[in-house]
C-alpha cells in the first residue's frame, strides 16, 4: 500500500518489507536471532550443559573433558563469539526497520497536517461568508 505524501512522492508502508529484497544473511540473522533470544534455546542450551558436565563428572569412561571443562569453555567462547555478531546484525536490521517507519510516519503527518490546514483555511471563509451575510 502506497501513500501520496505531500510533495507527490509516494512512500512505501514500512510494514510491507520485501524478503526477496533481503539477502540470504539477513534472512539467516533474522531466523537465528528469532530462536537465539528465545526461552526455547536457553532452556535446551542449559539441558544441554547439565548433561555434558553430568557425563564428565559421573561417567568415568566417558570422560573427554574433565573438570574444569576446557573443551567446554572453548565451545561457549566460539558461541559468544559468532553469537554477538548475528544478533547485532539483526538488531541493525531493526534499527532500519524503524528508521523507514519513522520516515513514513513523518510524512502521514506532514500530509495530515497540510489537510489539517486546508479544513481551517475553509473553516474561516464559511465564518467569514457568514459574518458578512449575518451584517446584510
Amino acid at each position: 500500500m502506497k501513500k501520496n505524501t505531500p510533495n507527490n512522492k509516494t512512500v512505501e508502508h514500512p510494514s510491507i518489507l520485501r524478503r526477496s529484497n533481503m539477502t540470504h544473511g539477513q534472512r539467516a540473522a533474522d531466523h537465528m536471532t528469532g530462536f537465539l533470544g528465545s526461552w526455547k534455546f536457553i532452556i535446551i542450551f542449559f539441558l544441554f550443559l547439565l548433561i555434558w558436565m553430568a557425563i564428565n563428572v559421573i561417567a568415568f569412561e566417558l570422560r573427554w573433558d574433565p573438570y574444569p571443562f576446557i573443551l567446554l569453555n572453548l565451545m561457549l567462547s566460539c558461541l559468544a563469539a559468532i553469537q554477538a555478531p548475528i544478533i547485532m546484525m539483526s538488531q541493525n536490521r531493526q534499527a532500519e526497520r524503524d528508521r523507514i517507519s519513522a520516515k513514513y510516519d513523518y510524512a502521514v503527518n506532514r500530509k495530515a497536517e497540510r489537510g489539517i490546514q486546508d479544513v481551517q483555511k475553509e473553516l474561516r471563509n464559511i465564518k467569514k461568508s457568514l459574518d458578512e451575510i449575518n451584517k446584510k
